[in-house]
């Protein structure tokens, strides 16, 4: 299955037509090496399409997106390790792809590759048997990460596909032969997914975490075979896949986006163009307004291409790592006046300048960008944890994407960290202002998970594909309204989404209603709004604040 040097084969994606092993009883160290390129290069080829696979048909497809940059952390810590012990390159494997977890998915993965790297510490390489035992090992890990598991999901895919390692290595040392049960065993619990999850039935999707683990694992075994994993040129060269070669993450360059306004614009070739250009690219419009968002090292190249195509709006350039190269500085004291630890320091993840400065007002001490789409990795929250100048520190995720990357932060950190579970903006403003400096972090936890619960909170977006979804049957393009994070509403314009959510929530029994609308709504239509719900709730007071977070129209909150 893998090589050793004394094989002497090239390290990078094989070529079509050439079986990349001689032998297949075992694999070391650089073998599993290629074995990780070649499942990255995999993942990236289906991205988009696991990103497609959303139970919810809003902007927050990102399981693809999740992994792929979980993966490429992964692989950045190997990618020029001369190691040729299996274990070692496990376990920096593993360490890579903890510290560059993004999202559930991309979490889940990582105690997978934990697992995986546990069972084969310390062996030179390993053979069919041992194999088998590290994906038993791996699953077996997974599971234990996650609080309540759910079946149907990539942990499910993550055991049938062990189980079936087990008997296909106890009658076979090919390793080759081994793979290939397990891959077809993964492809079989992935179909399975559905008739497990009634969400995923419902929407008519299979789990996009299960996919992609299946992907990766299809990857490697393309590469056994020295079948063509589909990488053009291009893309070889932009993921550095020839060489086997990844851009560090240890920057994080630029946070870009803007509105073009044009004729005739070609939505699919400008998104092709922003792709090539940065990571996490979002290209949405029509031929007369698109929206695009993209991390880019290069600010200029994506809006100066944006500016070619017509006028520019709303454009907004972040300096992702400047954010906290200036947490970091803040701690650098003259020597002899070192600055006082704090009591509590707060970390809180928020999209959209307007919420940034929202948080920062009511004293946050930290706020990474992220979000919808824009999940962060364990690494940039655990990098803002250790620049808060305090010895104990509070997370805030405010995305359900995010809750399980900022508890694998928690764990890594030797501050004592705890980590309030708040899943949407409002609920964690309602939990920033319930902190109390004077009392001490468990109890301050505790009140915090009780204000975020006592809020009631709306999101209104665009449905991005038609779906199935709590009973209700959404088309694409129809503005629709979460409520607390369940589809409720529908409807044909965003204001009166608004008022119909509001309603579910029955507002008029709560003091304050406040509106936070985002990057794509106008200063004049915001206040419109404001207005019509004045209208509708006289009783009640309504604040309006510029969140400029970009997917949802409106974000509101009741309390």
């Amino acid at each position: 299955m893998c090589i050793r040097d004394s094989d002497n084969i090239e390290r990078d994606v094989a070529p079509v037509g050439r079986r990349p092993v001689s032998a297949r009883q075992s694999c070391d160290g650089q073998g599993l090496k290629r074995l990780m390129g070649a499942g990255l290069a995999w993942l990236e080829r289906h991205q988009a399409a696991i990103n497609a696979l959303n139970v919810y048909p809003v902007p927050d497809g990102d399981t693809g997106t999740n992994m792929l940059l979980t993966m490429q952390s992964a692989y950045q810590e190997i990618q020029d390790s001369p190691e040729e012990e299996v274990g070692i390159i496990a376990q920096k494997v593993a360490h890579g792809a903890l510290m560059g977890a993004r999202g559930n998915s991309g979490v889940i993965l990582s105690q997978i590759f934990r697992g995986f790297a546990r069972s084969l510490e310390k062996l030179e390489v390993f053979e069919s048997v041992q194999f088998a035992a590290a994906l038993r090992e791996a699953a077996a890990t997974a599971y234990k990460g996650v609080i309540k598991p759910v079946e149907g999901t990539i942990l499910t895919v993550a055991r049938e596909a062990a189980e079936e390692a087990v008997p296909a290595a106890a009658g076979s040392d090919d390793l080759v032969y081994v793979l290939e049960r397990v891959v077809q065993a993964a492809r079989e619990s992935v179909a399975r997914t559905p008739s497990l999850l009634p969400v995923l039935a419902e929407a008519g999707v299979i789990d996009a975490g299960g996919q992609g683990l299946y992907i990766i694992l299809e990857g490697m075994l393309r590469y056994t075979r020295g079948e063509r994993l589909h990488i053009d040129t291009e893309m070889a060269a932009a993921m550095g896949l020839q060489a086997l070669h990844l851009e560090s993450e240890g920057e994080y360059g630029y946070d870009i986006q803007f509105i073009v306004h044009g004729q005739n614009l070609d939505v699919d070739e400008i998104r092709a163009c922003i792709a090539s250009m940065g990571d996490c690219a979002l290209v949405v419009g029509d031929s007369k307004a698109v929206k695009v968002h993209v991390h880019s090292p290069e600010p200029g190249t994506p809006i100066n291409y944006g500016a070619s195509l017509g006028s520019l709006s709303r454009v907004i350039v972040e300096n992702m790592q400047e954010q906290y190269q200036e947490f970091v500085l803040s701690k650098a004291q003259p020597s002899g006046t070192p600055e006082p630890p704090l009591g509590i320091g707060t970390v809180v993840v928020a999209p959209g300048v307007g919420l940034h400065t929202v948080f920062q007002s009511l004293g946050a001490s930290a706020v990474v960008s992220g979000g919808q789409t824009m999940n962060p990795s364990t690494e940039e929250l655990l990098k803002a944890v250790e620049s808060v100048a305090s010895d104990e520190v509070i997370i805030l995720p405010n995305n359900k994407n995010i809750v399980m990357t900022a508890e694998q932060t928690r764990a890594l950190s030797e501050k004592k960290v705890s980590v309030v579970p708040t899943i949407t903006i409002p609920q964690g403003i309602s939990a920033l202002l319930a902190l109390n400096y004077q009392a001490d972090l468990e109890t301050n936890a505790r009140v915090m998970g009780e204000a975020a619960k006592s809020i009631q909170t709306v999101e209104v977006t665009t449905a991005v594909r038609s779906a199935q979804v709590n009973g209700m049957s959404v088309q694409e393009g129809e503005v629709i309204g979460l409520v607390n994070g369940k589809l409720t509403v529908k409807g044909s314009s965003p204001g009166q989404v608004v008022l119909q959510a509001l309603a579910e929530v029955d507002a008029a029994t709560y003091e304050i209603i406040t509106v936070y609308y985002g990057e794509s709504v106008t200063v004049d239509e915001a206040e419109e709004l404001a207005a019509r719900i004045q209208e509708v709730y006289s009783e009640q007071e309504i604040e309006l604040v510029d969140g400029g977070q970009p997917h949802y129209h409106y974000i509101l909150s009741a309390e």
